[in-house]
C-alpha cells in the first residue's frame, strides 16, 4: 500500500468511505469457517458503495483479518441490493496530483490481486448492482455467484473516457474470451452504457452461478461449500488466443473508430490493453493498466466525462424549474391522436411504463389496426426475449385499443397528439379532443418545432396544454423536452414531469421557443454544413468536418435518419423566426421535391459515394472551404446560438443545454457537454467574449 489512512483522508476529505467488515461463518459440510467480508458505505441503497483510497485500505485490512483466520474460503459480498459500483468519482474528479493518480491506480491492483493470487479459494457473492471497479473486484475472485434480481452489470469506464484499470482489461478476456470482453468493455460502454442482463452475464461466463434473491447469501455459502469440497467444478472455457483474438481486436478498433472517431483516448487505450492481455502475465498487464489509468486520471477527457456523468445522474433527476410534484394529477388512462409509427411507439412506451389503458385514434380503421398491431407485435417480441412474462404480455396487449371516435378519450387524463407537423392540423385536433375530455385532462403535443402557445391559444382551457417532445427512436433516446406554453399552469406542468419520470425519461424544462433546444442546435449545425456545400465545398469534405468531435454520425447521415423533409420543415420554421441565422438551402428544397432521402449511397463493400442524381441537382458556388474551416464555422455558430438561447431563457442554465444534447442528440460523454467543450477550445470566448461556465469544467450540484 502506498497511502496511509491519514494521507488518504487528507488527499480525499470528501470520500464516502466503504467499510469492509470480516466475520467468520460456519457452513455445513466445511470443517473450517468461511471468512465473509461485507462492503457497506453506511448509506441506504440510494448511495451505492464505491472505492476511494480509504475504502481500499479498509478492504485490505479486512483481507488481513480474513487470511489470518486460515478459513476454508474467503467470500466478499455487499450491503442489500448493492455489491459495489466502482471508484468514488467525487474524489477522482478533483484529483490534480499525478503521483496520487498513480497511487490510486496501484492501490486497486494491490488489494484486488490478493484475492486472485490467494491459495485459499476466493468467492464474490454479487448480491446487487456491480459496475466498474466492483465488477473488477468480483473478477479478481476465483468464483462468482450472482443474484437473479441484479439490474446493473457493466463496465461503464469507456463511456466516461476512462478504462477498467483495476484488472478488468486483463482478467475478463482471459476468463470469457476476447470477443466477449470487447462486447462488455467497449461495445456496451459506447452503446449508451448498455447494461448486461443477469442471463447474459451467466451466458458469457462472467458468473458461475445465478441464485434467487430471497436467500441469496445462504445459497451462495452452500454452493461455496460444494466447490470447496470438490463436488462442483465450474467450467472454464479454453481461450482462443489466435484468430479469434485477432478478430475481436479488429472488431474493437472498428467500434471505437465508428463511435468516437479517435476522440476518446480511454477507448483507444482499452483496446490496446485487451490486445496485450492475450500474452501478458498479470504483473505486466497490471503495470500497463496502472500506466494507462494514471495518465487518464489526469486527462481533461476524464473531467469531461465526469461532468456528463453528473449531469445525467444528478441534474437530470432534479429538473430545473419543475413545479412541486404534489401538484401532479394521476394518469389512469392515456389517449393518443394518430396511429403512425411515432404514435405507435408512444403507445408502447405508455402502456409498458404506466400500465394503464391506452387508446389510439386516427382517420380510418386500417391505420388504427396497424398501430395497435405494432404494439402487440412489439409486446410479443419482449415475451420472446423473456423480458416480460406471458401474463404481463397478455395484460399489456389487453390495455391497448383503437377507436375512430375521439369520444373514447372521455375518461382519459392525458392525451398526446402525434399527427402531421402542421399548426392548423394540430389546432384542429386539440379543438376536437377538448370537446370530449374533462377540463383537467392534460393535452400534450409531440411537436418538434411548432409553438405550444399558438397551438393552445383558441382552446377553452389553454392552461392544460404542454409540449411533450420525444426523440426517435422513442424506446432508446432518454430525453424528453417538456415545453411550457405562455398559459400552461403548474398543475399541467407537474403532471407532465411526473408522467415523464414514470416513462423513465430524463426531462428538461424548455420555454416555448422555435424548435426548442435539440432541433434548434442540430439545424444550426446542419445549416452551416449545407451552406458550405452550397458555396462549393465537396460533400465529403463538409460531411467529415465534424469527425474530430467523435459525434455518433455525420450531419448528412443524421439528415438521412431524421428525414430530409422533416429537416426542411423544421428549418423553415426556424427561418421564419430567425431569418438571419437560419437560411433555408434552395438545394435542400430541390432535394426534397425530387423525393431524395439521402446524399450518400453505398456499394456492396460498404464504400459511400455521392448519389449521382443528388450531385447533378445540387447547384454549387465557387467558394469551397476546408474541413477545418467548416468545423470552426459550425462551432462558432453553435456557440453564438447557445448564448442567444440562454439570454432568451429557453432553458435555465448552460447545463440544461448540455443535458439535452447528451441525451437527445448523442453528444459524446467524453467531450463533457457542448458548453464546456466550447469553453475548453476557446470558441466561447472568441464568439461571445466569455465562457459559458466557470473556469474549468464545473461540477453539477
Amino acid at each position: 500500500m502506498t497511502l496511509t489512512a491519514q494521507q488518504a483522508e487528507t488527499a480525499f476529505p470528501d470520500e464516502v468511505v466503504t467499510t469492509a467488515v470480516t466475520r467468520l461463518a460456519n457452513v455445513p459440510g466445511l470443517d473450517r469457517p468461511v471468512a465473509l467480508i461485507t462492503l457497506d458505505n453506511g448509506h441506504d441503497h440510494t448511495r451505492p458503495s464505491t472505492f476511494g483510497p480509504r475504502g481500499l485500505i479498509s478492504l485490505d485490512a479486512a483481507l488481513d483479518e480474513a487470511f489470518a483466520a486460515e478459513p476454508a474460503a474467503i467470500a466478499v459480498t455487499g450491503k442489500p441490493f448493492i455489491f459495489a459500483v466502482g471508484a468514488d468519482l467525487s474524489g477522482i474528479e478533483t484529483l490534480s496530483d499525478p503521483s496520487l493518480a498513480r497511487q490510486i491506480a496501484e492501490m486497486g491492483h494491490d488489494v484486488f490481486r490478493r484475492l486472485t493470487e490467494s491459495t485459499i479459494p476466493t468467492f464474490a457473492f454479487v448480491n446487487g448492482a456491480v459496475l466498474g471497479g466492483g465488477l473488477e473486484l468480483a473478477l479478481s475472485c476465483h468464483y462468482r455467484t450472482l443474484s437473479e434480481t441484479t439490474t446493473a452489470i457493466a463496465f461503464p469506464e469507456v463511456f466516461l473516457g476512462l478504462l477498467p484499470g483495476w484488472g478488468g482489461t486483463q482478467l475478463l478476456p482471459n476468463l470469457v474470451g476476447a470477443d466477449a470482453a470487447v462486447t462488455v468493455i467497449v461495445e456496451n460502454a459506447l452503446n449508451q452504457n448498455k447494461m448486461l442482463s443477469v442471463a447474459r452475464a451467466a451466458e458469457l461466463g462472467i458468473v458461475d452461478k445465478v441464485l434467487g434473491s430471497a436467500d441469496f447469501l445462504e445459497q451462495s455459502l452452500l454452493w461455496l461449500a460444494k466447490v470447496v469440497r470438490g463436488e462442483i467444478s465450474p467450467a472454464r472455457p479454453e481461450i482462443d488466443r489466435g484468430e479469434a483474438w485477432d478478430a475481436a481486436i479488429i472488431r474493437a478498433r472498428s467500434i471505437v473508430d465508428g463511435k468516437t472517431k479517435g476522440a476518446s483516448p480511454g477507448a483507444l487505450k482499452a483496446v490496446e490493453l485487451l490486445e496485450l492481455a492475450r500474452t501478458a502475465d498479470l504483473e505486466t498487464g497490471y503495470a500497463a493498466e496502472t500506466e494507462a489509468l494514471a495518465a487518464l486520471l489526469m486527462d481533461d477527457t476524464l473531467r469531461a466525462g465526469l461532468y456528463s456523468f453528473n449531469l445525467v445522474n444528478k441534474r437530470a433527476k432534479r429538473p430545473a424549474g419543475a413545479p412541486e410534484r404534489s401538484l401532479a394529477r394521476p394518469v389512469t388512462k392515456v389517449g393518443i391522436v394518430g396511429a403512425g409509427l411515432m404514435a405507435s411507439q408512444l403507445a408502447l412506451l405508455f402502456v409498458r411504463r404506466l400500465k394503464v389503458p391506452v387508446v389510439l385514434t386516427d382517420v380510418d380503421a386500417e391505420r388504427i389496426d396497424k398501430g395497435v398491431s405494432f404494439v402487440h407485435t412489439e409486446v410479443d417480441k419482449l415475451l420472446e426475449r423473456k423480458r416480460i412474462s406471458p401474463d404481463e404480455a397478455n395484460r399489456l396487449k389487453a390495455l391497448v385499443s383503437g377507436s375512430l371516435d375521439k369520444a373514447a378519450f372521455s375518461d382519459a387524463d392525458f392525451v398526446i397528439e402525434a399527427v402531421f407537423e402542421e399548426m392548423d392540423v394540430k389546432r384542429r385536433v386539440f379543438a376536437e379532443v377538448e370537446e370530449h375530455v374533462s377540463p383537467e385532462a392534460i393535452l400534450a403535443t409531440n411537436t418538434s418545432s411548432l409553438s405550444v402557445s399558438q397551438m393552445a391559444a383558441e382552446l377553452k382551457h389553454p392552461e392544460r396544454v404542454v409540449g411533450f417532445h420525444f426523440f426517435n427512436p422513442v424506446a432508446v433516446l432518454p430525453l424528453l423536452e417538456i415545453v411550457r406554453g405562455e398559459r400552461t399552469d403548474d398543475a399541467a406542468l407537474a403532471t407532465a414531469f411526473a408522467t415523464g419520470k414514470q416513462l423513465k425519461k430524463s426531462c428538461v424544462l424548455v420555454s416555448d421557443a422555435p424548435a426548442f433546444v435539440v432541433n434548434r442546435l442540430l439545424l444550426r449545425f446542419l445549416g452551416e454544413v449545407l451552406t458550405a456545400v452550397d458555396e462549393g465545398t465537396p460533400f465529403d469534405v463538409a460531411d467529415r468536418a465534424l469527425e474530430p468531435l467523435g459525434l455518433p454520425m455525420s450531419p448528412l447521415t443524421l439528415m438521412q435518419l431524421v428525414g430530409p423533409a422533416i429537416a426542411l420543415h423544421v428549418g423553415e420554421t426556424l427561418h421564419q423566426a430567425f431569418p438571419d441565422r437560419f437560411p433555408v438551402s434552395e438545394n435542400l428544397r430541390r432535394f426534397v421535391r425530387a423525393g431524395k432521402t439521402a446524399v450518400w449511397q453505398w456499394d456492396a463493400q460498404g464504400t459511400p459515394s455521392v448519389d449521382p442524381e443528388v450531385d447533378e441537382l445540387w447547384e454549387r458556388g465557387d467558394k469551397p472551404s476546408t474541413a477545418e474551416e467548416v468545423r470552426q464555422r459550425a462551432l462558432a455558430a453553435i456557440a453564438g446560438e447557445i448564448r442567444i438561447m440562454l439570454d432568451e431563457g429557453v432553458v435555465a442554465e448552460p447545463q440544461d443545454i448540455d443535458l439535452c444534447l447528451l441525451l437527445g442528440a448523442g453528444w459524446p460523454f467524453w467531450l463533457g457537454g457542448i458548453t464546456p467543450y466550447l469553453d475548453r477550445t476557446g470558441v466561447s470566448e472568441k464568439v461571445n467574449g466569455k465562457p459559458f461556465l466557470a473556469p474549468g469544467i464545473a461540477s453539477v450540484p
